[in-house]
């Protein structure tokens, strides 16, 4: 069992969500419960899967719930092209974000093949 706090992912991937919960708070009232709710679900999502994998006995557990995690990341990464695309988000938002959610995919590659290594 690891302490999730202290992986750089997880990090990256709480302030990312935090980003994210800025950025889609002034999206129109008509999107709450459609774009602004899958948004938030999917970015919540990479950090709480962290979590939980950290929680779980063993690196292939922990593995699991990394690719779990990955698959947030690249529906995050869809719905905020969507929400460009939109105009719900300016370009400079959805470059930062975008940015950050890449980031975080390249983190969690790099994390799944470590373990998956070491087994």
């Amino acid at each position: 069992m690891r302490d999730f706090r202290e992986l750089k992912v997880w990090e990256k991937a709480h302030a990312m969500a935090l980003g994210v919960y800025k950025a889609t708070a002034g999206f129109p009232r008509d999107e709450l419960y459609g774009l602004t709710s899958q948004i938030r679900r999917a970015c919540t999502s990479i950090p709480a899967n962290i979590a939980e994998g950290c929680g779980r006995g063993g690196d292939a557990e922990l593995a699991r719930f990394l690719r779990i995690a990955m698959g947030s990341a690249s529906e995050l990464e869809y719905h905020l092209l969507l929400a460009c695309d939109l105009n719900l988000l300016d370009r400079s938002q959805y470059d930062r974000l975008v940015s950050d959610v890449i980031e975080v995919k390249r983190m969690l590659a790099s994390f799944i093949q470590k373990l998956t290594a070491e087994r």
